[in-house]
């Protein structure tokens, strides 16, 4: 595992002591912001794809036959 040293600046140090309010450790309070950056990008990406193929008319008249092959394969 890396070894990582940076320096805060004032946002940062703000939100560091925030973190860190509970008792936790910087490196653990560290760790636990970037994963759930991580984690909030990834779902930004999917939010902003999801709003590019709610907006392509192509891709949903694609979804609307999907589904109509789907209900005239269904059982009852």
């Amino acid at each position: 595992m890396a070894v990582i040293n940076f320096r805060t600046d004032e946002p940062a140090q703000r939100a560091l002591d925030e973190l860190t309010a509970d008792g936790a450790t910087v490196s653990t309070a560290i760790r636990q912001a970037l994963v759930d950056a991580a984690r909030l990008r990834r779902r930004e990406k999917m939010r902003y794809e999801s709003t590019v193929l709610l907006e392509d008319e192509a891709d949903r008249a694609e979804s609307r036959a999907v589904l109509q092959e789907m209900e005239d394969l269904r059982a009852w």
